[in-house]
């Protein structure tokens, strides 16, 4: 039964963000959306314990993968967590970004090791991006992009040991 003290898997994250380094690449276009989930990341950091992000800015979601990728190379983090906001339009450039932005932190994240988390939003308008990106004690995926990253990292320390 899944849940069940006895059961082999293990249902609940490990959240201990002690000495967890983690790297948030933010895109700068739709920064008014991107701002409140770096908000959330440090929200979310702060409370599992994690160290303060190193944080850096990109143009835009297009440009998340490779700078993530660096991080992970560097050796400097533990995790990274990738931000944007991208916002359907009237032709197909959203598909263009959304999917290569997605594709390319899956890369970043495979080739390294490392844990690269996605929370570039996808949204049908800025209305949805507001609901997704939300203050403290609201849906964020900031905040729930840096437990993401805590828990990958103490997953593959498990793992790997």
């Amino acid at each position: 039964m899944a849940g069940d003290a006895a059961s082999p898997r293990r249902m609940e994250p490990n959240l201990d963000g002690a000495g967890v380094r983690v790297a948030v690449v933010a895109g700068r276009f739709n920064d008014l959306i991107t701002f409140r989930l770096l908000d959330g990341v440090q929200r979310g950091l702060t409370a599992v314990g994690a160290e303060p992000p190193t944080v850096e800015w990109v143009p835009g979601a297009f440009e998340v993968p490779l700078a993530a990728k660096a991080f992970a190379e560097s050796g400097r983090v533990d995790a990274v967590v990738g931000l944007g906001c991208v916002i359907r339009g009237a032709t197909t450039h959203y598909e263009a970004v959304a999917g290569e932005s997605a594709a390319g932190i899956l890369r970043a994240g495979l080739a390294t090791g490392v844990p690269i988390i996605f929370g570039v939003l996808t949204t049908e308008d800025l209305d949805q991006a507001l609901e997704r990106s939300e203050d403290a004690g609201g849906h964020n995926v900031g905040e729930q992009s840096a437990h993401s990253a805590v828990e990958m990292v103490r997953l593959l320390e498990r793992i790997r040991a």
